[in-house]
Parts: structure tokens; sequence; C-alpha cells
């Protein structure tokens, strides 16, 4: 059955502010929000968490192929469950965040993870942020957005993340973490980091999230509610 319904795509790099944002625009929209890293992140998680070397293209495949898959929506969130278990922010970990662009650069891992995405339209009309979202996964969405800040500005704003969840970390290591993350992201074969066609681009860097949120909302109203519809089959 086919439906009606918008999706908000917000891409970025990591540290672009993406998902504190698109979880401020879900939430004025009243649509559903999703982080497609963190599903990323949750793979590499269980593969870290199997003991299993991520750089083993074999035996990561051997392992998604038998993982099960599945999401329930939890305060307006989408949230991934592997093999019924929710790795909440341990995806978050700085193991699992310096693994995840060899867990994603894999085309079948990208492949089973789209497919997954583009299904949560079941629940309805989504705010969805990652690094393919408005160039892979929903390309006909009118409402494309690409965040990006000054590298200083991202370096800072991760340690902080990570400093609230308690993890030590110092700028620098965290900018030069960053660096490398986005080389991989942009250089990958499949479904690099890159603009998406007809992205507004906004860089955030000297703005607070509640500037951002608003830059994005008043476009959306511009470009006017009969263009945010799309068709799903």
């Amino acid at each position: 059955m086919s439906e009606n319904l918008t999706v908000i795509a917000i891409d970025g790099p990591s540290a672009s502010g993406k998902s504190s944002v698109s979880r401020m625009v879900a939430k004025a929209l009243g649509y559903n929000y999703v982080d497609s890293g963190a599903m990323y992140r949750a793979v590499t998680w269980k593969v870290i968490e199997e003991g299993l070397d991520v750089t083993d293209t074999e035996q990561v495949l051997a392992l998604i192929h038998r993982m099960k898959i599945h999401f329930e929506i939890v305060d307006g969130a989408a949230r991934m469950f592997v093999g019924g278990v929710d790795p909440g922010n341990a995806v978050r970990e700085p193991r699992v965040a310096e693994k995840v662009s060899i867990i994603a650069a894999i085309p079948e891992v990208r492949q089973l993870l789209v497919a997954q995405q583009r299904s949560l339209t079941k629940f309805g009309s989504l705010v969805m942020e990652g690094r393919d979202i408005g160039s892979v996964v929903f390309p006909d969405t009118p409402h494309k957005f690409y965040l990006d800040a000054d590298p200083a500005v991202r370096a800072q704003r991760r340690t902080k993340d990570f400093q609230a969840m308690k993890i030590s970390a110092d700028t620098a290591g965290v900018a030069q973490a960053l660096q490398q993350r986005d080389k991989l992201d942009s250089s990958r074969a499949t479904s690099p980091l890159q603009i998406a066609l007809g992205a507004t681009v906004i860089n955030n860097s000297h703005q607070t999230l509640e500037e951002t949120v608003k830059t994005i909302l008043d476009h959306i109203k511009q470009s006017g509610t009969r263009r945010g519809a799309m068709r799903v089959q």
C-alpha cells in the first residue's frame, strides 16, 4: 500500500549538530525522528561485542545476515534493537566511533540498513539525519538540508558530548578523529558523504540550535506543504 507522507532529510558530517537539530525539528512538526548513523553504530557495536575484527568483511557479513533487527518508536524517536537488545548510549563510545566508518563502508551493510531506513515510513512522516539521506535513502524528498560547521567548532562540540557522557577526551585528539572520519566518509565508494542535489546548506558555526531549527522550519514552510508530500511504495 502506498501513502502520502513527508520526509525531512538532514545530512552532514559528525558534530555538525544534526542530531540535536533533527530532534527539535521532528518535535516541532510532530514527526518521528530517525538517527540513521546510530544504525551503523549499532552494527559496529555488535561486531565489537562479538569479538570480531571489523576489517574482516566476511565475518561482518556473516554476522549481519544472522542477526535480527527490529525498530520501535519510543518518545517520538526510532530505536533499533539488535537481537532484541537496544545498545543505548554504548553506540556513542569512542571504541565504536573509531570503527564505525569501516563498517559503514561495506556495501552490503549499507544496502541492508538503507532498506531498513526506508521501511521506517511505515511509522509515518520522518525527520531523518545521516550522511546519505538526501542523496541515496530519500533522494525524491523536496526537503533536503546539509548542516556543517567549522572544524574547530565541531571538535569542541564533540568533546563536550564526550564529557557529558563522562568519557575522557581532549579537543586535539577529537579534532584529529573527526578529520579522519570525514576523509573516510567522503571517500568511500558506496554512498559517500556529499551535499545532495538540491539541498539547502547551513553552516551553523555561529548559530544556536534554535536558530538553525528556525532556518529549517522557515524553509519548509516557504516551500509549501504540497511539495512536502512524497509517494512511497
